[in-house]
């Protein structure tokens, strides 16, 4: 009999959790590139879409391939059930959408990366459902919010771009006594540093485009919960709405994530190396990594994270001018949107990711014109820090040059 792969340990369960093996007896999880199903008997077909027999109907429903992701990510999660979507974005907008009807309430951090926000901001209110953002980090702000009854509660932690975090216990307390679910972006801490569910939160997304693909080949999304809620509430939205995954990309991110734990390890070790560096450069005002002893939530990190994460955020003195400078300036870490890539990005927020929400709700969270977002990659930290010396190398030369004018 196979090993149960509940029994085994993360980095295992990433290699051999959810396969399904078919009778030639593949070695790679089988791709199943089909829309469709037939059915032995037009019996089967009728007690399929009934419900009283297990049978793929459609891959827009189901299919093997996406099956085996599913399980994986369930078993790497803890999770009771999990259902994939085109993207990130679609978990995102699925699992909202799938829960609330017009009248309900729901409460965001403030601090959601930039469609996320404007879901919840510009989206929800179109449906008659009323938004309350607070700043994530102040449980003040979060009892005042939910000491009125509310159905949901957004949050990602640590945020984007700049690695706030939340009291994932303590707001869920607070969430549960006002009758809401917990619903948690897990991006940036991927399920390997911080499991959500365990925290009290009761559903929790992904963007499997970043880390759990990792190599920045395709799109993906996750929404893990309970099965009475994935089955009840998720299923019946994504069944008719349609935002599916294609076979073809669970199968890259099933490859993938057979290395996760190896990539995660690797680029966290070398982002806290780096925010150490970078806290030390001339030019640099201020650098935010969970672990660091200068984040002012690093003791909650210690408690609720088992590392730092991939990304590094800092800031340089001369605003836009002066962070388009220090990008110009490299060489190796290239410029994107993108994170939990295999190679490092840098992207500026302000003008990118969270452009979008104006500049006097970046003001609100921080985000300067200055600040400047690194997603470490598996390049070896020396050359990244070489790179980055690069940058603000150009930065000191511009500076000097008009001084001089």
């Amino acid at each position: 009999m196979p090993l149960d792969p509940k029994k085994l340990r993360p980095a295992s369960r990433l290699v051999h959790g959810g396969v399904q093996r078919t009778p030639y007896g593949e070695t790679a999880e089988a791709l199943f590139l089909t829309s469709g199903y037939v059915y032995d008997d037009a019996e089967q077909a009728e007690a399929t879409f009934t419900g009283t027999v297990e049978h793929y109907q459609y891959s827009r429903f189901g299919n093997p391939t996406i099956t085996m992701l599913e399980q994986r990510l369930c078993l790497l999660e803890g999770a009771e059930d999990c259902r994939t979507t085109a993207t990130g974005m679609a978990a995102v907008n699925a699992a909202l959408l799938s829960h609330l009807k017009a009248g309900d309430r729901v409460v965001a951090s403030r601090a959601l990366f930039g469609s996320c926000h404007w879901i919840v901001s510009t989206l929800l209110p179109k449906f008659g459902i009323e938004s309350v953002f607070v700043d994530g980090g102040d449980l003040d702000q979060w009892r005042e919010a939910l000491a009125k009854p509310t159905q949901l509660v957004l949050l990602e932690t640590p945020s984007n771009p700049m690695l706030e975090l939340v009291d994932l216990p303590a707001v869920a307390e607070l969430a549960h006594r006002a009758g809401a679910i917990v619903v948690v972006d897990n991006v940036f801490a991927t399920p390997l540093l911080q499991q959500p569910l365990q925290l009290g939160a009761d559903v929790v997304v992904y963007s499997c485009t970043k880390h759990i693909d990792g190599q920045g080949r395709v799109l993906g999304g996750a929404v893990l919960g309970s099965k009475k809620w994935i089955t009840e509430v998720l299923q019946p939205f994504i069944r008719n709405t349609g935002p599916a995954i294609s076979p073809f990309n669970a199968w890259l991110l099933l490859k993938g994530i057979e290395t996760l734990a190896l990539r995660v390890d690797a680029a966290s070790r070398a982002a806290a190396a780096i925010a150490d560096f970078l806290a030390e450069q001339p030019g640099v005002s201020r650098v935010w990594y969970p672990t660091r002893e200068d984040h002012p939530q690093r003791a909650l990190a210690a408690a609720q994270m088992t590392g730092g994460g991939t990304v590094v955020t800092f800031e340089v003195a001369g605003g836009k001018d002066a962070a388009f400078q220090v990008m110009n300036g490299f060489e190796l870490i290239a410029l994107s949107n993108n994170l939990g890539d295999s190679k490092s990005l840098a992207t500026h927020p302000a003008t990118t990711t969270h452009m979008r929400i104006g500049a006097e709700e970046r003001a609100r969270l921080g985000i300067t014109d200055g600040v400047i977002r690194v997603s470490i990659g598996l390049e070896d930290a020396e050359d990244l820090k070489d790179d980055l010396c690069r940058g603000l190398r150009r930065l000191a030369a511009t500076h000097t040059i008009l001084a001089a004018n």
